[in-house]
């Protein structure tokens, strides 16, 4: 590929500190463009991603926006966090300058075919299982998106026997007019309703991962939500439906995907299954969907059965969902601080008081809330958790105001002060359980910071527990 935009002028709006960005810069500066990189966030509060970029010719306007920026520029990319009412996208507007994000870029340049994978949870997980399983017959496959990977990165190595799965958020999608040919959407859930007026709003966000799909392109569903079985309904593609139930075929099916039937895995109508559901390797009834559609896609590009149960029956997950960190003491540390809403702490609390039954699982949760309804979660704290740690933020207040006299409420000002209150108060079989269930911007720079701030935690005390005498924590 040529330097298509060899000294064009490129302002960066969001670099931010995901990896995206940084994806973003380095690839319009390999095109020799005359890159501008704008944002709020300070030189200090920026200072990871600005490391990555050292060297690089970049002009930089950190800690605020200047209109000038947003005029005299040839493109625009915007952080796709950057909603479509921003002042600065109205002032690039009516200037007639184009405003893109580098996904639609990328659509735009990408020569190889491209698996889309998105909805409300479990995104991050199938994308991830896809690409290990296209890896086994596409050794090429390339993974990036929300994941953290400006897919802008991988343009140059990219040919026609390339193969591209994208992770794609509402906000990504929402600048797309072009659809993967293999589009996937595991659920839609009540989420980012401080960006969304209401779920309708959020839904459509979504559409466009499969609205410009053409005849023969491939769209996959999960049947057992119920506004993703709707898009079904106007899809213009071929639609595989995935369940964990089993399959009867209705009028409006067109195709069926993977399913359970007697405990093992099938695709569509094959009377060999893939495996049995009791050999794959990841906990809950989520994750059992998340493998079905990720086998589902295996099989749209004829991955031998052998080749997908190796994987799915190896396949451990990916960071910071339901993640097992440590053991100490007979204590179990499990962090899932990608639950950023209520309804993905209450699954993570489900399957671990189901996975434990009989141990006292203590929770770490609380943050900002996005607009949600905490009322589900709220319910099944009081139902199944005996001792709740909340750190600050507008989503733990609501949760306070509903946390029945059962429940012993701790509050915990930082990471470290709330693994230590849970240190001081677990015993040999219990659990410690991060799941927020909240957005993390007020406390940390983002999820993966308090994530690893977790991790940071748990490790400190492991360590001032290995001063004690054998047989209890620290008090």
């Amino acid at each position: 590929m040529g330097k298509l935009f060899k000294d064009k002028k490129i302002t960066i709006m969001g670099l931010g500190l995901h990896g995206g960005g940084v994806g973003v810069a380095k690839f319009f500066c390999q095109q020799s463009a005359m890159v501008l990189v704008t944002d709020l966030k300070t030189k200090e509060q920026l200072q990871e991603s600005l490391n990555k970029l050292r060297g690089l010719k970049i002009e930089y306007v950190l800690g605020r926006h200047r209109q000038e920026d947003f005029i005299n520029a040839d493109l625009i990319i915007k952080n796709p966090a950057v909603p479509k009412e921003n002042y600065f996208l109205k002032v690039a507007a009516e200037n007639k300058i184009p405003v893109k994000s580098d996904i639609s870029v990328f659509f735009d340049l990408c020569r190889a075919p491209i698996v889309g994978v998105t909805g409300t949870k479990g995104k991050s997980t199938v994308a991830t299982l896809i690409h290990k399983l296209l890896k086994t017959k596409y050794p090429k496959a390339a993974l990036a998106g929300n994941i953290g990977v400006s897919p802008l990165e991988l343009v140059s190595s990219l040919t026609k026997k390339s193969i591209v799965v994208l992770e794609l958020s509402s906000f990504e999608l929402e600048d797309l007019r072009r659809s993967p040919q293999y589009s996937v959407v595991t659920n839609i859930l009540p989420d980012h309703l401080d960006r969304y007026k209401d779920m309708k709003e959020y839904a459509e966000a979504k559409e466009p991962i499969f609205k410009y799909q053409r005849k023969n392109d491939i769209l996959v569903l999960n049947y057992d939500n119920d506004q993703t079985r709707k898009f079904a309904a106007i899809a213009p593609s071929k639609v595989y439906f995935y369940s964990k139930k089993v399959p009867v075929r209705a009028g409006e099916l067109k195709e069926w995907g993977c399913h359970i039937r007697e405990g093992k895995i099938f695709f569509d109508a094959e009377s060999e299954p893939i495996c049995d559901v009791g050999e794959t390797n990841l906990i809950g009834e989520h994750n059992l969907s998340n493998i079905l559609v990720a086998a589902t896609i295996a099989k749209v590009f004829e991955t031998p059965s052998k080749k997908i149960k190796k994987v799915i029956t190896t396949f451990k997950g990916v960071p910071f969902r339901q993640e097992f960190v440590s053991e100490d003491r007979g204590v179990k540390y499990y962090n899932d601080t990608a639950a950023t809403m209520p309804d993905a702490a209450v699954v993570a609390i489900k399957t671990l008081s189901q996975k434990f039954s009989k141990k006292n699982v203590f929770l770490i949760a609380g943050g900002q809330d996005k607009g949600l309804d905490y009322k589900g979660m709220i319910k099944e704290i009081n139902k199944t958790i005996k001792n709740l740690i909340l750190l600050p933020g507008t989503a733990s207040d609501k949760i306070k105001e509903g946390i029945n006299n059962r429940v012993n409420l701790i509050e915990a000002n930082s990471m470290e002060e709330a693994v230590e209150k849970a240190g001081a108060l677990v015993k040999p079989g219990d659990i410690v359980l991060l799941s927020p269930g909240a957005a993390s911007f007020n406390l940390f720079k983002n999820e993966f910071d308090r994530g690893r701030k977790f991790n940071e935690a748990v490790e400190k005390l492991i360590l001032s527990n290995k001063s004690l005498p054998t047989g209890g924590q620290a008090e």
